[in-house]
């Protein structure tokens, strides 16, 4: 059996890998001519993904994955055809989906009698039905459910882990009908294997939701929930912080409790997927009001940092130099879409301020293409703010921030011993 994966990032390659470790052909199919390159060296095109270098060069050498940039020729060849083309999102988040339409143009002409097709790429709800599969029946002239068939199944891994994920979670499941969908089930059993979950309430596998529509609320639901979640945990932070209460052990006492599951608080909400998905959710449920509350709580929460430092900073933050620390979204890596750090700029420059930016992970000619100023740890300002949890940020000193007369620790991550004098504002907590 040969399988055609579209979109060698940073999720569509390992999975390609590990459809090629359970002895089956793989075909990788990217745009991408360095990253087709590279692949076919055994060379993995990003840095930190778990196993996949050592997995890569292994299925490298065996023969059972190869990738070229020509989609059409690689689908011609392929019984199943997964589809983990990126939709590019603006800076509100609108789709477009100009990258992935053009995968499945290209896939609709090579597509062979009887071969599954599968979209793992986060979608609004009937983007596989009213759009993708519109396409390649007519680009293809081949119906649905009879000779070709389609299907949706969400990626739900987590960059870093993802073949851990890969067993860890089940495989949710929907097809365009039955047949569709009953393909596409038995192709997942056949490329993954699954742990034990004695946490869920039915075995750990492939699970059928019924159609492509379900499973693309599926993560879209999961997505949004997290997103909802993180927005009452800053709103409970905030409110922590306006009458002197420190929330992290209020939150530990209520999540002692078995029906409570507050998430941390956070200065910024990130990433591709949090920020991004439950505008996708909302552009089908049009009315739906937690949702857009909860995307506007979190957009709020740079803005209302840099207010708090406008209003403890001795004649404000107006000329002053306040160090961001942190560009990526998250700590410990390199990304940043939809990262705090882009807003604190806008703001504090809003303010009058001189917004520096450091990242460990970043280089200073890296951070220039984002129009970032460059900050050194050891350089002189008068303000900083944690906005990324890098592991090195646990163990700063007064000497990395010579003359800051406050932070604002957005991610709770300071050390009080190792960084007093230097008071400290706690998101969710009072100032020490």
């Amino acid at each position: 059996m040969t399988t055609c994966v579209i979109g060698l990032g940073k999720i569509g390659l390992p999975l390609a890998v590990q459809i090629s470790r359970k002895g089956e052909k793989v075909i990788g199919a990217d745009i991408s001519d360095d990253v087709v390159s590279l692949v076919n060296q055994g060379k993995a095109p990003f840095p930190g993904e778990d196993n996949l270098d050592t997995f890569l060069l292994e299925v490298i050498g065996e023969g059972t994955l190869s990738a070229t940039t020509d989609t059409t020729a690689a689908v011609s060849q392929s019984e199943t055809v997964i589809v983990v083309v990126p939709v590019i999102v603006d800076e509100n988040a609108s789709p477009n989906f100009s990258s992935i339409d053009s995968a499945t143009l290209a896939l609709a002409r090579g597509i062979q009698p009887g071969a599954l097709v599968c979209y793992e790429t986060t979608l609004p709800i009937g983007t596989t039905r009213n759009r993708f599969a519109e396409s390649i029946q007519k680009e293809s002239g081949m119906k649905c459910g009879d000779q070709i068939f389609i299907a949706y199944s969400p990626e739900r891994v987590f960059s870093g882990r993802i073949f851990a994920d890969l067993r860890k979670y089940p495989k949710l499941v929907g097809g365009l009908d039955t047949n569709s969908t009953k393909e596409a089930i038995n192709f997942y059993k056949r490329v993954l294997d699954f742990d034990e979950r004695a946490d869920l309430d039915r075995p750990n596998g492939v699970w059928d939701l019924g159609s492509a529509e379900a499973a693309e609320m599926a993560k879209l639901v999961e997505t949004t929930y997290r997103n909802v979640n993180i927005a009452l945990a800053n709103e409970f932070a905030l409110h922590a912080e306006s009458i002197g209460i420190d929330i992290a052990p209020v939150i530990e006492a209520s999540n002692s409790q078995p029906f409570s599951h507050v998430h941390q608080p956070g200065i910024a909400v990130g990433g591709h997927c949090i920020p991004v998905y439950p505008k996708f959710y909302l552009s089908t449920h049009h009315d739906a009001s937690i949702p857009a509350a909860s995307i506007t709580v979190n957009e709020s929460m740079p803005r209302k940092a840099v207010i708090v430092l406008n209003q403890v900073l001795a004649d404000g933050i107006k000329g002053r130099r306040v160090a961001i620390l942190g560009a990526a979204y998250r700590g410990n890596v390199k990304e940043t879409a939809f990262s705090g750090v882009f807003a604190l700029v806008e703001e504090i420059e809003n303010f009058g301020g001189i917004p520096l930016v450091h990242d460990p992970l970043y280089s200073k000619e890296e951070l220039a293409e984002f129009d970032f100023t460059r900050f050194e740890l050891g350089d002189p300002c008068d303000a900083a703010i944690i906005q990324a949890d890098h592991d090195l940020y646990t163990t700063l000193s007064p000497t990395d921030l010579p003359g800051a007369e406050i932070i604002y620790d957005g991610r709770r991550i300071l050390n009080d011993e190792q960084i007093s004098p230097i008071p400290v504002i706690r998101l969710g907590s009072r100032v020490k």
